[in-house]
């Protein structure tokens, strides 16, 4: 009886598992533009306190671009409208009146891969409290699924150069679009064309012991990208000037910790413009420890496109830089 017993249960947990594969590997791909985000939430929630308290989060302003431009392309829809193929949206946030009290991140619900964060209360005051208590961390959640849905997408056409690794040791997951146009003996400047500017990635290192002070970090770090655009990063020819790349002088970029290609890292996001001339735009900096060679690999990407919202293109950028490997660490 006991091996008839273990033989019946063998069979139902592998029926069971066959089942649960079944279901995932039957999951639609999800959909949805780049940073777009499908609210789900009926209008009177929508258009009252709770719905303000949502824009507030997820409709804030990219931090380091020109001028304002949300985290997300917000689109509302009441409860009644999420049905069909819309539920397979790579990015929902979903908001109710509801006996339960919680906030909580579900993972391939619908679709895959897909981030729905769930807020519930049984007043607004409730739903408004859990808003401000896990946004940071469903933000984070789907900004993570829009990088690995922006990688898939250029994974599929790789730039074939390999000038990183052998200046630096490095690679690059890089759209083919993208080309090399300058190499020096410490710097590599890879750009692409778009309507009305270019994309740009920058590669240079600096000595392991480049920022000896946390208090002096920003001052530091404006010196290194200035000297590094007087060098290699030149302006428009203008009589009588010398012109380059530099930090924009009014405000202080953004610095924050952390990780890129397993290793600690700075991230920088702020402003460039060009010393001796009318031209600005965002940049977004890596400067990552590789103590193994004694140095820091620095990774940039900025872009030029007067008079275009840059968010999406400074995405792109930020999904490329963040594929950064060493060679050093294959196996």
């Amino acid at each position: 009886m006991k091996i008839k017993f273990t033989l019946l249960l063998l069979v139902f947990v592998t029926l069971v598992s066959c089942d649960d594969k079944e279901k995932k590997k039957y999951l639609p791909e999800s959909i949805g533009a780049i940073n777009s985000l499908a609210v789900v939430m009926d209008n009177q929630l929508w258009e009252g306190e709770v719905g303000d308290k949502v824009r507030e989060h997820f409709a804030a302003p990219v931090l380091g671009l020109s001028w304002e431009e949300p985290l997300f392309t917000i689109n509302h829809m009441p409860t009644k409208v999420f049905s069909g193929t819309i539920i397979n949206t790579r990015s929902v946030l979903y908001v109710s009146k509801d006996t339960l009290n919680l906030a909580h991140i579900k993972s391939d619900l619908y679709a895959r891969p897909q981030k729905v964060g769930v807020i519930k209360g049984a007043t607004e005051e409730e739903i408004m409290k859990n808003l401000d208590a896990k946004s940071d961390e469903i933000i984070h959640a789907f900004k993570s699924v829009e990088i690995q849905e922006a990688q898939k997408r250029f994974l599929k056409s790789l730039n074939k150069e390999n000038v990183l690794e052998k200046k630096f040791g490095i690679s690059l997951s890089i759209p083919s679009i993208y080309k090399v146009g300058k190499e020096e003996d410490n710097f590599v400047w890879i750009d692409r064309q778009i309507q009305k500017g270019t994309m740009n990635i920058i590669a240079y290192s600096v000595p392991g012991n480049q920022f000896k002070s946390d208090s002096s970090l920003v001052k530091d770090i404006v010196r290194m990208r200035d000297s590094i655009g007087k060098l290699y990063i030149p302006g428009p020819d203008v009589p009588g000037k010398t012109t380059y790349m530099m930090t924009e002088k009014a405000f202080a970029p953004y610095v924050f910790p952390a990780e890129i290609g397993g290793r600690k890292a700075a991230e920088v996001k702020g402003i460039w413009e060009i010393n001796g001339y009318p031209m600005a735009g965002p940049f977004l900096t890596y400067i990552v420890n590789d103590k193994k060679n004694d140095r820091k690999i620095v990774i940039e990407g900025f872009t030029f496109a007067p008079a275009t919202e840059k968010r999406d293109f400074m995405f792109e950028l930020e999904a490329i830089l963040r594929t950064l490997r060493f060679t050093d660490d294959k196996s």
